[in-house]
């Protein structure tokens, strides 16, 4: 249906509708401005997330279990998703709202001009309206004063008493009358026909002209806004298979997860390489013993001997390095310096430090990597050395690069000067030997833990078939003794009197809180320390105090501090209530 055929009598309203549809443009494209800002503010908000909770440690810290693997491939693909609301928020501020704000202003223009020809038309109509009407008018008063002049000339001539002369007169005004309204007649007649030619004109050309052409700008407006309710579908539906993708990246993600590779990496990332302890054996003490009506004396195969626990005489007849035992006893306690490595050890106490996390975590970094333990230290180093590898590989790819230049230049003169080269051909070479020394070294130390791994393994076979063995034990150090006199405690120290022996006689000794025996001899050449042969069985007289030292007494009276790692320790029931003296 045609507007101009149709409307031709509603130009207002027609001008009030196509105002209302470029309102109506301008209001979806400011929907669409507000539909992508939500879309940049959501990837933004996405990018922030994923940057937040992504890992800040480096690759080589950053853990490897499967569940974290996946977590993190999650956050890629949540990123890669955010990425597709940002195309999101392009296309449609391209694509969407600013096509429709450039259509907005040409519409605008464009109305502008039809309604201003539309305007212009109608006041051209409505001026000749007015021309027809005045000489329409024109015409009438005309009319009426010729008819006014003939009766009043009729009317003189009709009377007798008139005179000739004012007959003349009346006829003369009768005439003119007549005359001018002839010439208003006819000057009407011709705007008349002139107004019904432009009205014909106006309400079948001119304005059906303007109202088509408004018509079709408001066709046009609604075709664009079909067109970008389209293209807005289309950005979106443009990234459905890449957000497809995302997706099915995080279904694989979390497919991947693997309870059992995840504890397998806990085991391979704390595994110390240790054997766990054997059963303690049961020792009979008293098979030999045998009991007089006295507690104070114990007959031993056929002699007599003082009980220990009645042996304070002799702890007071010790005598220390600078004459009175100091009152605070951790003065004596050997410094780190002289703290066993705890390699091979049996001991729970010391197993369990080796093993425990934050031991590893707060022991100090050595070159060796004798601080961690054997499993642990072996992937160390043998990281270490594949990393020193790689480097030799780039620094033996660079000397046969610098070579082949040289050889260049030597072929070739006008290509450089050959001799230019060769201090970073040795600088090259110089390198390589530092870095094959590297590889030596470590290789070595690599070499020693896997030989006492494997050591290790043929003792806790040996240890499953006998509880302990005489000959051939593993030192805590790694080396072998087979020194038959250690399986024996040793003759109790004679200890001298000295002059200082009246300055203990005011300190009382120290309780007994339980006994140990020793899995290894130990040479005590160091300050506190105390001597002490394998098998040998001393009393506990205060508990390790996390540095690896135990105090103990030995039955003769001596007291002094043993390695932890060193003795099974039995701690007495009554320890905590009871107090025992030696």
């Amino acid at each position: 249906m045609s507007w101009g055929t149709e409307l031709w009598d509603q130009f207002e309203n027609l001008d009030k509708h196509t105002q209302w549809g470029i309102d109506f443009l301008e209001r979806y494209a400011k929907f669409v401005k507000e539909r992508l800002e939500i879309e940049q503010n959501y990837a933004k908000q996405l990018r922030n997330l994923v940057k937040k909770y992504c890992p800040k440690r480096s690759k080589d810290e950053e853990p490897r279990f499967t569940s974290c693997m996946s977590f993190y491939a999650i956050l890629n693909e949540l990123n890669d998703y955010a990425g597709q609301r940002e195309v999101v928020a392009e296309e449609m501020g391209h694509k969407v709202y600013g096509e429709l704000m450039i259509y907005s202003q040409e519409l605008k223009a464009e109305r502008k001009h039809h309604l201003q020809e539309g305007r212009k038309t109608t006041q051209y109509f409505e001026q000749c309206w007015k021309q027809m009407d005045n000489s329409k008018k024109k015409f009438e008063r005309e009319c009426r004063e010729a008819e006014k002049s003939q009766l009043s000339y009729e009317r003189l001539d009709n009377d007798i008493n008139a005179t000739k002369s004012e007959v003349e007169k009346a006829k003369s005004q009768y005439y003119q009358r007549t005359h001018l309204a002839d010439e208003s007649k006819n000057e009407y007649a011709a705007q008349l026909q002139n107004f019904n030619a432009e009205q014909w004109k106006h309400f079948h050309t001119t304005i059906p002209n303007i109202f088509k052409n408004l018509q079709a700008m408001d066709e046009r407006r609604t075709v664009k806004l079909g067109e970008t309710y389209r293209s807005f579908a289309e950005v979106e539906r443009r990234v459905v298979p890449i957000v497809s993708k995302c997706l099915e990246g995080m279904v694989s993600a979390a497919k991947a997860v693997d309870e059992r590779k995840d504890s397998g990496i806990v085991v391979e990332s704390f595994k110390s390489g240790f054997e766990p302890p054997a059963d303690f054996p049961f020792e009979d003490y008293s098979q030999n013993l045998s009991r007089t009506g006295s507690d104070a004396t114990i007959t031993v195969s056929g002699g007599t001997r003082a009980d220990p626990k009645h042996s304070m005489g002799k702890a007071k007849n010790k005598l220390w390095l600078f004459g009175k035992k100091p009152k605070d006893r951790s003065s004596i306690r050997p410094g780190p310096q002289y703290w066993p490595a705890l390699r091979g050890s049996d001991s729970q106490r010391g197993m369990l430090s080796a093993l425990s996390p934050l031991s590893l975590l707060q022991a100090p970094s050595l070159e060796d990597f004798s601080h961690l333990p054997p499993e642990q230290r072996r992937k160390r180093l043998q990281q270490r050395i594949d990393e020193l590898s790689k480097e030799l590989q780039k620094e033996v790819d660079q000397r046969d690069a610098l070579n082949k230049m040289k050889d260049v230049y030597e072929k070739n003169s006008q290509m450089g000067d050959p001799s230019s080269l060769q201090p970073k051909i040795s600088e090259t070479i110089c390198n390589m030997e530092k870095l094959r020394s590297e590889i030596h070294k470590n290789e070595s130390w690599l070499s020693e833990v896997e030989g006492k791994q494997s050591s290790r393994g043929d003792r806790r076979h040996s240890a499953d078939n006998h509880h302990h063995t005489p000959q051939g034990r593993e030192s805590p150090e790694g080396s072998y003794t087979d020194d038959n006199s250690q399986e024996h405690q040793p003759t109790p120290q004679h200890h001298h009197h000295h002059s200082f022996d009246d300055e203990f006689d005011d300190d009382d000794p120290m309780p007994v809180i339980g006994h140990c025996k020793a899995l290894y001899s130990f040479d005590g050449k160091n300050e506190g320390t105390l001597v002490m042969a394998e098998d040998e069985v001393l009393y506990i007289i205060e508990e390790d105090k996390g540095d690896g030292w135990t105090r103990a007494r030995k039955q003769g009276g001596e007291e002094g501090y043993v390695p932890t790692s060193y003795v099974e320790i039995t701690m007495e029931k009554a320890s905590k209530g009871a107090v025992t003296y030696i």
